[in-house]
């Protein structure tokens, strides 16, 4: 499971990463709310952890401009500021915990693996809906604009993966564990070639049922990173 941890106190941050690494956790840092947002909507990761009190912009910002572009990951709030308010206004902002400073190792052991389970059980839903494309993940079926329509199995895994993380930048070695697994193929080019088709059949639907632009998710290239499934009302 990969974390993003956005803490200024870098001693602090360094203990937690140490922490969450002993209990088979991946952490990144970011030690100011400008760099974690940037990591955060450029990165994929299960769960975020973001200070209140961050040099250029605090962690309610970060929370308020994630939430804003549909960023759906579970967030935790950690702060030393542990008035009523304060909560609520962590909380309004979007986050979906919120822990205060100093706090047990083992309380926040167990939110973030309250938080993973919050997580998994919304992977858990079965259909799910952007735009003019539902996808149905039991019968494994693609709905555009309603009407069936026809995907190989590793083109549906690869927009099931796109559309249970809207306007989110997914890397391509992201893309290839998640779609491929174990079988995962060496060279990176087989993401390329799999986007490429995926793209050239949501166009050709879109022209032939006459879809609005505006309806219609698209794959965007984020170059030097990975894809992103952008618009779609």
């Amino acid at each position: 499971m990969r974390l993003l941890l956005i803490e200024d106190e870098v001693r602090l941050a360094k203990a937690l990463q140490q922490t969450f690494s002993e209990h088979h956790y991946i952490v990144d840092l970011a030690h100011d709310g400008a760099v974690g947002l940037d990591l955060a909507q450029t990165d994929t990761y299960d769960i975020i952890l973001v200070d209140v009190m961050l040099p250029t912009m605090s962690g309610y910002e970060v929370v308020r401009r994630l939430r804003k572009t549909g960023h759906a990951t579970p967030i935790l709030m950690l702060t030393a500021r542990d008035a009523v308010d304060d909560r609520v206004e962590g909380l309004d902002a979007g986050a979906d915990d919120y822990l205060v400073k100093p706090f047990a190792t083992k309380e926040l052991l167990a939110r973030v693996r309250a938080l993973s389970r919050r997580s998994g059980e919304m992977l858990d839903v079965e259909e799910v809906s952007v735009g003019a494309i539902s996808i149905d993940s039991v019968s494994r079926s693609v709905y555009v604009s309603g009407e069936p329509y026809s995907l190989t199995g590793k083109e549906f895994q690869l927009l099931e993966l796109f559309m249970r993380n809207p306007n989110q930048v997914l890397p391509k070695e992201l893309i290839l564990d998640r779609v491929w697994g174990v079988e995962a193929p060496m060279d990176r080019n087989a993401v390329e070639i799999y986007v490429h088709f995926l793209r050239k059949k949501l166009d050709r639907v879109r022209t032939e049922r006459q879809i609005e632009l505006a309806e219609m998710p698209v794959i965007e290239t984020v170059r030097g990173v990975g894809y992103a499934l952008r618009g779609g009302k």
